[in-house]
Formats: C-alpha cells, structure tokens, sequence
C-alpha cells in the first residue's frame, strides 16, 4: 500500500509542476483572444484526449513535459484551394462547418466547387453551386472537418502571431512564472509540514525508518524520540547520535526511546555501512505564518544560486554527460524522497518547480526563453523575424533537446542496470 501511494504521490507531483506551467501560458493566451487549439502534458502518441470549447485537453505518451499549441505559431494542417469541392452547412446564414471529404453522406448542406475563401481576414467563400457561384460569410468559430477531424478556423485576429509584443511574450512568460510561484508556495508548506528547529533542542526524532533495514528490523518508528544508547543520554545532539551509531558497525546497540510517553527498550544492530536506515531530525515547533514567508523566500534564494551554479558547472565542462540525469533518473530519486514522507517530497518538488522555470527560460532554441528573444528583437527592430526563419531554429532546438532527452534516459537506465 505504501509503495501505491509513494508512486501516486510521485506521478501527482509532475503532473502538478508541468500542467500548472501549461496553464500560465494557457490562460494569458485565452486572456489575448488568441485561440489555444491543444493543451497537452506530455509529448508523443496520445494516451487520453477531450474536447471542452474550442480546447483539446490531451495526455501523451512521454512524460517529459507539456505545451499549448495556439493558432498561428505552426501552419494550419487543413488548407482548401480553389478547385475543390466541399460541402458545407451553414445557420443563421453563415458556414459553421466545411466538409472536405464523404460529401455523399452529409446531410443539410450546400455542396459545390471553391471558387475563393479566405479563413483569415474577410471570411467569406466563393462556392459554385451547379453553375451558380454564391457568395457566402463564414462564421468566427467555423469547424473545417477532414478524415473524422474537427479543426477550428483561426481568423487573423485570433492567431498568435496578430498579438501585440507584450501580449505575446507575457503568454509565454506566464509559464516560468506559475513555476516559481508555485515553487515559493511549495516551500512555505513544506516548512509548516516538517517544522523548524527549536532554539537549543533537547531531543533526536526519528524522522522516518528505511523499509527492511536493521531500524524497522528492530522495531524502530517514525516519530520515536531516541533517549539513550548505550546507557548515555542523547539529548539533541544528533551528530554524537549518528557517530555512534557508525562506530558500532555489526554490534548490537541498546536504545531506549519514547513511545507515546513510553520508554521502549530496543537493540539496534547497524549494518557492515555504518548505517541503520532512519532520519533522525531535531526538535521542532511549527513556524507563524510570517516566519513561513521569510523561510520559503531564504530557499527560493539559496536554491536558485546551486542551480545557476549546476548551469556553470555544466557549460564549463565540470559536469560531463555521463553524470547527467534524465527522467528516469530523476523519477528514481523522487520515489526514493517520496519513501521519506510528505515534508520531503514537498520540498523537493518546490525544487523542481523552481528548477522548471530557470531552465525554461533559458535563451535556448525551443524552450521559453528563446521564444523570448526572438520577441524582445522584434521590439527593438519594430518588426518580426521571419517566421519560417524562427520556427526552424525552435525544431532544431528541440531536436536537440529530445536527442540530448534520449541520451541522459540512456544513462539513467544504464546507470539502473549496472546496480
């Protein structure tokens, strides 16, 4: 049962820290007026997929991240040319939905030859009905349905690309930021989860026990309050604690801890490492609701400078790609922090929330940061970069990130196999 919730609890997280980025850039887009055709957390086949609105919610296969795809930033895959024979319906006197294929089998629609349509900016179409060429209007929302798909026409003022500068980057900037706010909230609960230490602490708590290790052979429980061993009081002095405990490698330790306001003796043999398998953690008091703030600020701060620090090591050559992680590394050593218990788990995934936003606004091909740049050139040069120019330098940086994805997951699993 255990295990069920330390994997639920781990598959929660990811799906919080990825979809809660998604919707920054998702609701400042809506903000816009700009059409969002997909919301989808993760990449690949799709695994669940449901319509709500003009929005496709989607889960895929690979769970290594998310994005909004919104009107305008890739070509439309449906095109009607002049020539083509479509059969539409049409209400209120304006085309709701163009059907481009099965044309026999629809009912209640007007069928013909494309003369001239504009999906764009007049929207109307030119349809020649048995030598009878009728102009039509088409609606805002119209639906374009090919091959069993419903696909939205996206006029030109609900395309990305029609957006103000400012519009446009505070939608992408939206999801780095709901990253570090998420991140800041995350570190304040995991303070009032696990606490902060007392002034002068008096006791050594056992913060959690390791599953089959000598601790939980011998009877050890998360939330005992370790008295004495050997006959010596401990007091909270963890770092004699824990010496003792690696100088008696195989020897049978006596402790005495308090259970419920009861002392339980119990022997406690470390194994061959020195080691016990416990968390042993001070006496703690839960923070006011100001400390919280100050605290969780603190580890925004210092946890920003060991990631900047982590990027210097890694351009500088100090960190080699052999001894990079990858999911499958990374979801390893959250299920091993998921085992410690929710104060832990927690704060961890305020760290990856904040490690989320950093890295994507990082000026590299793809990620948010470089979409960023190419909107902050655009303002100071008054016009766009050539969008076919922008978009092939995003696909080969994303190339690049999926091929540097798959060689980390090969060291991941790698790593795993050789233990």
């Amino acid at each position: 049962m255990q295990q069920i919730q330390v994997v639920i609890s781990t598959v929660l997280m990811f799906f919080l820290l990825v979809s809660l980025h998604e919707w920054g850039h998702f609701y400042f887009a809506r903000r816009a007026g700009i059409l969002v055709r997909e919301f989808a957390i993760g990449f690949g086949p799709k695994l669940f997929s449901v319509k709500r609105g003009e929005t496709r919610y989607t889960i895929r296969l690979l769970p290594i991240g998310g994005f909004v795809r919104m009107a305008g930033e890739d070509p439309e895959t449906v095109e009607i040319q002049p020539g083509l024979t479509v059969a539409v319906r049409i209400k209120n006197d304006l085309v709701t939905r163009i059907y481009l294929d099965r044309l026999d089998e629809r009912s209640d629609v007007l069928r013909g030859e494309v003369k001239f349509v504009d999906l764009e900016r007049e929207l109307n179409l030119r349809l020649d009905v048995d030598g009878d060429v009728q102009l039509l209007k088409i609606h805002p929302q119209a639906l374009i349905v090919a091959r069993g798909r419903e696909t939205q026409i996206a006029p030109v003022d609900r395309q990305f690309g029609s957006k103000t500068v400012g519009q446009r980057a505070l939608s992408i900037f939206a999801g780095p930021v709901m990253n570090f706010i998420l991140a800041f909230v995350l570190f304040g609960v995991a303070v009032q989860l696990s606490g902060v230490v007392v002034d002068n602490p008096t006791k050594v708590l056992i913060n959690g026990v390791t599953s089959d290790s000598p601790a939980e052979k011998a009877g050890l429980r998360k939330g005992d309050w370790v008295k004495s061993v050997n006959g010596q009081l401990i007091g909270g002095d963890i770092e004699t604690f824990v010496k003792q405990i690696g100088e008696s490698k195989g020897k049978p330790m006596k402790w005495v801890v308090v259970r419920d306001g009861v002392d339980v003796p119990l022997t406690v043999t470390p194994g061959q490492d020195g080691k016990v398998g416990i968390y042993p953690g001070p006496e703690k008091r839960r923070p006011a609701a100001g400390e919280t703030i100050g605290i969780a600020g603190q580890s925004m701060v210092s946890w920003t400078q060991v990631i900047f620090d982590g990027f210097r090591k890694i351009v500088f050559g100090d960190v080699k790609l052999k001894d990079m992680s990858g999911p499958v590394g990374t979801t390893k050593v959250t299920l091993d922090i998921a085992k410690q218990g929710m104060p832990y788990l927690v704060n961890w995934a305020a760290i990856l929330s904040l490690y989320l936003g950093i890295f994507n606004l990082l000026p590299i091909p793809a990620l948010d940061g470089s979409r960023l740049l190419f909107l902050g050139i655009e303002a100071v040069r008054g016009r766009p970069i050539d969008p076919n120019r922008e978009s092939m330098v995003h696909f080969i940086g994303f190339a690049m990130l999926m091929l540097l994805m798959v060689v980390v997951t090969y060291n991941d699993i790698l790593g795993l196999v050789k233990k």
